[in-house]
C-alpha cells in the first residue's frame, strides 16, 4: 500500500474535483471546494485511505502541497469564475514560510490573484498551539488570501478556533444540517452559528444540503451560502450554472405551513404593503454620526446597518441611547463602528414575501423579530424596514374582511374575496389556474334527501377541496349553493384535481339509501310531476389555465371559468374539462 502511494505521488497520479458553493439567495455559484481522488482502480481512490495513509507515515503535508498545486492549475484549465477553497491541516498551516511561498508561488504561475483562494482548514486532531495559528493566519491573511474552518462543530475545538482565528468563512458539518427540517436542536444549533457569525463577520457555509427540506430550513435560518448533492455534486467538469430545476428551488420564496391567516381568506398582499423607509449607513460608519441621525429626527426608531451594500442589521434607537446614557460609554464607543450596537441577526425578507408567509415566519423564527422588526429587501438589496406592529394589524383587517364575506355553511370566502385575489394575481402576474367546481344532480338529492343532507354535502364537497390543495399557495372559495371556486398556484393542479374526482363518491356515499347505492341513483318528480331517475351527485371540475401575458380582466377570467364548468358538465359522472387560453 506505501509503495502504492509513493508511486501516486510520483506520477501525480490525482483527480481533482470541484463541488460548487452557492449563494442560497440568488442561486450564483460563488466558488468551488477542491476535492481530491487517488487513481479509479486503486484502494487509494477514497480521500479517506489516501490521506489516512499519508498521515499514518508522515506524508500529509507533501500530498497536501501536490493536491494544492493541481487544484489550482486545473481550476485555471477550466476557466472557472469565484473563489477556490483549498484544503489544509492545522500542521501545514505552522510552516508558513515554506508552504505559503510555494502556494503563491504556483498561483502566480498559473495566473491566479491571491484574492480568489481561501485556505478552508480542516481539523484532524487537537490544536493547541492558538498563537502560532494566528501568526500563520496573518501571514497568509498579508498575502491576500482568506481563510475558511471547515466542519464547524464536528471537530475537536473548532469553536475556539472560530474565536481565535477570526476566519472569513465558516462551513458547518454536515451532521447539523441533515435532518434539520425535523430536528429542533439542529435548528437552535445552526440558528446559534448564524448569530456567532453576526458578530464576528463570517460568513456561514451549510454542507450536505441534499433535500428540499434541508434547503428550506436552512434558508429560514438566514444562512446565505450552502453546498451539497441537491445543489451540485462534485465533478471535474463542474457546472458554473446552475440548471434552471435547482434555481427554482432556491429562488422562490419560502412557504409556510403554519400561516397565521385562517383559511377562510387568503390574501396576496405583500411584505411591500408594511414598508417603512428608514436611514441606512454603512457597518463602518461611527456610532456618533448614527446618534446624531437620531437626534436630528426624533421619530424615528431604527437605523438600518449595510456591508459591501448587503443588510446586515439594525441598531434601534431606545437601546443606543441607554447604553450611550451610562457612564464613560460615549467616549468609548463614540468614535466606534456602529456595528457594534447590532445585537440580532436581523430577519431579512424578499418583498414580495406574502404577510401570511412572513407571519409564519414570526411564529417560527426567535420571537425577538416581533419587537425588533425586520429588513425588506429588492433583489437583495435594501429596501426598508417592517415591524411587527404593522404586521398585526395588517393580518386583523384581513380576517375582519374574511369574516364579513365568509360563506356562513362552510366558512370559505365568498365573492369579494374571489374576486380581489383574482385581481391580485393579475396585477401581480403570477401564473394561476382557475377551477369552477359544480354539482351534478344535487337539487334532486336536496329535494329527496332534504335540505340539511344537501348541506352535508356541500360541507363535504368544501372538506375535500380544502384537503387537495396546498393551503400555502392554493384559494378556495364559496360561490354559493354547490359552486365552488379553487384558484390553483400549485404546478401539480392537474393531479390534485384527479384526486378530489377519484375522492369524491367514497366520501358521499354514507349519505344515500344502500337501494339508491345499488342503483346508482333513484326516481324522483321533477318540476312537471312526473317520475324521473337522477344519478347519484358527481362532482364537475373546469378549469381555465390562465396566461398571464393576456391582457385579461377578473370578469372576463370568470365568465371564461363558467363556460368551462358548462363544458364540464356535459360529460357524465365525476369530470374534468381544461382549457388554456394563450395568445395564439
Amino acid at each position: 500500500m506505501l509503495a502504492s502511494f509513493h508511486k501516486v505521488l510520483t506520477d501525480r497520479a490525482l483527480t481533482p474535483l470541484y463541488q460548487p458553493i452557492v449563494d442560497l439567495q440568488s442561486g450564483h455559484i460563488i466558488g468551488y471546494e477542491g476535492l481530491i481522488r487517488g487513481p479509479s482502480d486503486s484502494p487509494l481512490h477514497a480521500p479517506t485511505r489516501l490521506f489516512g495513509l499519508a498521515r499514518q507515515h508522515g506524508h500529509t503535508i507533501e500530498l497536501e502541497r501536490m493536491c494544492r498545486c493541481i487544484h489550482v492549475e486545473k481550476f485555471q484549465t477550466l476557466g472557472l469564475a469565484g473563489k477556490l477553497f483549498l484544503n489544509m491541516s492545522p500542521d501545514a498551516l505552522l510552516m508558513p514560510a515554506f508552504e505559503l511561498q510555494d502556494c503563491l508561488a504556483h498561483m502566480q504561475g498559473a495566473g491566479m490573484l491571491p484574492g480568489n483562494i481561501v485556505i478552508e482548514l480542516t481539523e484532524s486532531e487537537a490544536t493547541s498551539n492558538y498563537s502560532l495559528l494566528r501568526q500563520a493566519v496573518q501571514e497568509y491573511r498579508g498575502s491576500g488570501l482568506q481563510i475558511a474552518i471547515d466542519d464547524l462543530g464536528e471537530g475537536f475545538s473548532s469553536l475556539r478556533l472560530w474565536s481565535e482565528l477570526r476566519p472569513e468563512y465558516v462551513k458547518i458539518d454536515k451532521y447539523f444540517v441533515q435532518g434539520i427540517d425535523s430536528d429542533a436542536v439542529k435548528r437552535q444549533f445552526v440558528r446559534s452559528i448564524a448569530e456567532m457569525a453576526q458578530q464576528s463577520r463570517s460568513e456561514v457555509i451549510a454542507e450536505g444540503i441534499e433535500t428540499e427540506a434541508e434547503l428550506d430550513a436552512v434558508q429560514r435560518l438566514g444562512i446565505r451560502y450552502g453546498q451539497g448533492y441537491l445543489l451540485a455534486r462534485p465533478s471535474s467538469e463542474p457546472v458554473t450554472v446552475l440548471p434552471a430545476a435547482t434555481l427554482s428551488q432556491l429562488t422562490r420564496t419560502p412557504i409556510g405551513k403554519r400561516p397565521l391567516m385562517n383559511d377562510a381568506y387568503k390574501s396576496v398582499a405583500t411584505a411591500r404593503k408594511i414598508l417603512r423607509a428608514v436611514p441606512a449607513v454603512t457597518d463602518s460608519a461611527l456610532t456618533n454620526d448614527v446618534y446624531d441621525i437620531f437626534k436630528k429626527q426624533p421619530e424615528l426608531q431604527v437605523v438600518a446597518v449595510l456591508h459591501d451594500g448587503l443588510p446586515v442589521g439594525l441598531i434601534h434607537r431606545l437601546r443606543l441611547l441607554d447604553r450611550l446614557a451610562r457612564p464613560y460609554h460615549r467616549e468609548v464607543y463614540g468614535n466606534k463602528p456602529c456595528s457594534h450596537f447590532i445585537e440580532n441577526l436581523p430577519l431579512i425578507v424578499d418583498h414580495r414575501t406574502s404577510l401570511q408567509d412572513l407571519g409564519y415566519l414570526f411564529t417560527e423564527e426567535n420571537p425577538h423579530h416581533l419587537a425588533d422588526g425586520f429588513i425588506i429587501t429588492e433583489h437583495e438589496k435594501f429596501l426598508g424596514v417592517g415591524t411587527g406592529f404593522d404586521l398585526i394589524r395588517e393580518i386583523t383587517q384581513m380576517q375582519i374582511h374574511a369574516a364579513r364575506y365568509a360563506n356562513p355553511l362552510t366558512q370559505l370566502p365568498g365573492n369579494v374575496p374571489i374576486n380581489e385575489h383574482i385581481e391580485e394575481l393579475l396585477q401581480n402576474g403570477d401564473p394561476f389556474a382557475v377551477c369552477y367546481c359544480d354539482l351534478d344532480h344535487f337539487k334532486a338529492f336536496n329535494d329527496l334527501y332534504s335540505y340539511r343532507k344537501g348541506d352535508e354535502v356541500i360541507q363535504i364537497t368544501a372538506n375535500l377541496l380544502r384537503e387537495y390543495i396546498d393551503p400555502a399557495a392554493d384559494f378556495v372559495g364559496h360561490i354559493g349553493g354547490d359552486d365552488f371556486i379553487v384558484i390553483f398556484r400549485s404546478p401539480d393542479w392537474r393531479a390534485r384535481c384527479e384526486n378530489i374526482l377519484d375522492r369524491f363518491f367514497a366520501a358521499t356515499a354514507s349519505l344515500y339509501k344502500s337501494a339508491h347505492l345499488a342503483q346508482g341513483g333513484y326516481f324522483a318528480e321533477n318540476r312537471q310531476g312526473s317520475e324521473v331517475f337522477h344519478g347519484l351527485i358527481s362532482i364537475s371540475l373546469g378549469v381555465v389555465e390562465v396566461d398571464v401575458d393576456m391582457p385579461y380582466s377578473g370578469h372576463q377570467i370568470a365568465e371564461l371559468a363558467a363556460s368551462v364548468k358548462t363544458e364540464a358538465k356535459k360529460i357524465p359522472g365525476n369530470s374534468l374539462f381544461v382549457e388554456r387560453r394563450s395568445q395564439s
